[in-house]
């Protein structure tokens, strides 16, 4: 039997948690050969974060420099997926969310005429700018997809809204429950020795920052409150994994290296990650995968940015907007420690079965038996 090529073109470590358990999956099927083409859009941690789904690309592009535009990102991945697709043809390609390497490779993939799944489709906040440049990479995916795997009927709606047929819409809730699950039940203790020592009884606070439309200004606001929270709080140890990007770090840094009870890491394991979310009392973040990951573990989120494409967390009581400014950011951590939200998983966003969901829609795309049955939140 010839095994149907499957393509999945990333290049952040976000990439690799929410597609792994899909390429996982497919290895299982006799019918599938998947591969990975790695872009190198995060080079940082890569080969770790493969490390823990056992996992390697067989293509790494390495695409990444210091201080490129969007342009060139864009002409670099486009240039090597195109010599990448015409030497080792998929038979689909599949790309995961809003990333410049999803966008790239959903354009490869239509300029080759190859067919495209969407993994993530559907997710909206109807702000053309917010976020920059992602809202529009999904928009322009969800144009040149043939399959659009949504992780909740809201993102079903809005595909639905925007003309795409219903029987090209699949909902199959996020695929990061099911990483966060299986990786939550292999690893019980922290491998960094900060966290294996400092995170103990008290208020454990988790904070990340990385959106482009957050640099300066807006990492500064994060930053100024965490220190606030420290102030008002004796209780609350903060600990603030750093994104590699130096226009994140040094804000962070110049604001935040000498102030007790902050614990400033490197960018941590995905491991070690979910572990300090599990343990954490309030988290702060503008990434949409935490926001993901701390519903499935019911722990309260303070989401800094002024919208969310994933609005199933504020109206389930376990996510609040503050934006970046300073005193919203304080106020609603406050509220969240003061009101003691009980952990309470919230499966809004998956039951950790979406890969095989995923898996019997791509069976039957290809003509064999699969059983496919919609997610439902429970």
């Amino acid at each position: 039997m010839p095994e149907i090529s499957v393509a999945f073109v990333l290049g952040t470590r976000p990439e690799i948690v929410k597609l792994a358990p899909v390429v996982l999956a497919l290895q299982k099927r006799q019918e599938f050969l998947p591969w990975i083409v790695h872009t190198g859009q995060h080079r940082e941690m890569a080969e770790t974060f493969f490390a823990v789904f056992g996992l390697s690309p067989r293509y790494d592009l390495q695409v990444m420099v210091k201080q490129q535009s969007l342009f060139y990102l864009t002409s670099r991945i486009l240039e090597d997926l195109e010599r990448v697709f015409r030497s080792d043809r998929p038979d689909l390609v599949v790309v995961q969310g809003d990333t410049t390497s999803a966008f790239c490779g959903a354009l490869a993939s239509f300029y080759l005429r190859v067919p495209c799944a969407h993994i993530e489709a559907g997710l909206r906040t109807f702000t053309k700018y917010s976020p920059f440049p992602e809202e529009m990479n999904r928009v322009l995916i969800g144009r040149l997809a043939d399959l659009h795997f949504a992780p909740t009927s809201r993102s079903r709606e809005n595909l639905l809204r925007e003309g795409i047929p219903d029987d090209r819409i699949f909902v199959t809730g996020n695929t990061v429950v099911d990483a966060l699950f299986a990786v939550l039940g292999r690893h019980t203790t922290f491998e960094h020795p900060v966290l294996a020592q400092e995170v103990q009884d008290g208020v454990t606070i988790t904070v990340t920052a990385h959106r482009r439309e957050n640099w300066g200004e807006g990492i500064a606001e994060v930053a100024l409150a965490v220190r606030d929270l420290v102030v008002l709080r004796e209780d609350v140890r903060v600990f603030f994994p750093l994104h590699p990007n130096p226009l994140v770090r040094e804000v962070v840094e110049r604001e935040l290296a000498s102030v007790p009870r902050v614990f400033l890491l490197d960018a941590l394991p995905y491991p070690d990650f979910v572990r300090l979310l599990a343990r954490s009392h309030v988290v702060v973040s503008d990434s949409g995968g935490v926001q993901e990951e701390a519903a499935a573990l019911g722990i309260p989120v303070v989401v800094t940015r002024d919208t969310t494409e994933r609005p199933e967390i504020i109206e389930c009581g376990l996510g609040v907007l503050a934006g970046c400014r300073r005193e919203s950011i304080v106020r609603a951590v406050v509220d969240f420690l003061e009101k003691g939200v009980v952990q309470r998983r919230a499966h809004v966003f998956g039951d950790g079965r979406a890969a095989e969901r995923i898996v019997q829609v791509l069976l039957q795309f290809f003509g064999f038996p699969g059983v496919y049955e919609e997610f439902t939140p429970g």
